[in-house]
């Protein structure tokens, strides 16, 4: 028996280059199915929902569905809000009012997880729904998943910035940090060095919340790789952690900011920057020492977006509808690479998925801990999508000294 009813679709968690792709992908395949009478778009994630704070999806014309998609950010408008049980229950109580059978919530951990709750309510309602999580994340850090959609696009931003600081920091000399978004999982911070090219290309060192963060080794790595360039360009996850697994920003701010989901705020600051950088000049004495926080800037950047990326996040949201009307049961669209390069989808029970945390693996890193593999690399590459820029070197031979030899 087809379970006939409207769709209703929401965004939570921070924004991506590529959740509109999603949203796009859910709406389009969703129109061809009878079963669904009507496409509704919660404003502002769970918020909305319990506010009743619908649009009507099913009137957006074709063009600027297109256009919407291929906007970054959340076009639905998105929540920090963490569902407990009793929120959930007035989640539900919204749902089954508007007769609402098919329930698609794009984002990353935080998000599966209230899908599972909800789902779980609707059970024990014996109302028939289908809730269906659609991945999200630019911190890569879903279970079961390859990859997540908005992950590619963030990495891409990443490694062409440090492309150019690496040419940037070249050109004068000096030390470089830049700060990178990644609480507990490193990929974000890793795939800074998607674009080296030439051996000697930065960033030189990368520290990751997977591994320990010890002061005196960073001066003397910071020192070895100064000493043999006159350069050194360095990627830092803002997750770093010491030997206990204390966040390093957590001994500079007297005042911790938290947000709905218990999190500590990392990425308002510029304190992590600030204490790598005192800590090189008065370590090594080296004046030209500077730092960037890239903060929200790689999660949306205009014109630096993964084609990749965006032809994977409209799928999930494609698969979504399908799996949602044809598999008959709740679940966590999931990413798996097939191939050289390729991938599938396959319904993963939302218990698998759902406030779990992926790290990197250890093959990613190497054996110091302070930068990454070939594996990571070949990980990434074709992430990252087409068309990358180009960066190249003179070429010239150097012609021979006559007053100063």
């Amino acid at each position: 028996m087809e379970l006939i009813g409207k769709a209703l679709i929401a965004q939570g968690g921070g924004p991506t280059a590529v959740i509109n792709q999603s949203m796009a992908g859910i709406i389009a395949e969703a129109r061809k199915h009878k079963q669904i009478s009507k496409i509704y778009g919660a404003l502002r994630g769970v918020e909305g929902i319990v506010n009743e704070d619908f649009i009507d999806l099913t009137q957006e014309t074709a063009f600027n569905l297109d256009q919407v998609a291929q906007t970054p950010s959340s076009a639905l408008l998105s929540t920090r809000v963490k569902p407990d049980a009793n929120y959930c229950k007035e989640i539900f109580k919204v749902l089954k009012a508007h007769d609402i059978r098919y329930f698609f919530y794009i984002g990353g951990n935080d998000s599966s997880d209230t899908v599972h709750i909800v789902s779980e309510e609707a059970k024990l309602d014996n109302y028939e729904f289908r809730a269906i999580h659609v991945p999200k994340t630019i911190d890569n850090d879903l279970v079961v998943n390859d990859h997540t959609p908005g992950f590619s696009s963030a990495a891409r931003f990443v490694s062409q910035a440090f492309a150019g600081i690496n040419l940037d920091m070249n050109a004068l000399s000096g030390v470089y940090m830049g700060i990178i978004m990644g609480r507990n999982a490193g990929f974000l911070t890793a795939a800074a060095a998607g674009a080296q090219k030439f051996p000697e290309d930065g960033p030189h060192l990368i520290y990751l919340p997977e591994r320990p963060f010890i002061m005196k080794n960073f001066i003397a790595d910071v020192k070895k790789v100064y000493d043999q360039y006159g350069v050194c360009v360095v990627a830092v996850s803002e997750g770093i952690k010491d030997a206990s697994g204390t966040p390093i920003i957590l001994s500079l701010l007297k005042d911790v900011e938290k947000d709905a989901h218990g999190n500590i705020t990392m990425s308002g600051t510029g304190a992590l920057g600030d204490l790598l950088t005192d800590a090189v000049k008065k370590g090594l004495g080296i004046s030209r020492v500077r730092s960037d926080t890239f903060g929200y800037i790689q999660r949306c950047f205009l014109g630096c977006v993964s084609d990749v990326d965006q032809q994977e996040a409209w799928e999930v949201g494609e698969k979504a509808v399908q799996f949602a009307l044809s598999a008959n049961c709740n679940g966590s669209v999931t990413i798996h690479r097939v191939g050289d390069y390729a991938v599938e989808y396959r319904m993963t029970p939302l218990a698998e998925v759902a406030g779990k945390t992926k790290y990197m693996p250890d093959e990613f890193i190497n054996a110091e801990g302070n930068h990454i593999t070939d594996a990571f690399k070949n990980y990434l590459r074709p992430l990252l999508g087409s068309n990358r820029p180009p960066v190249a070197r003179l070429r010239a031979p150097k012609i021979p000294k006559i007053l100063n030899k």
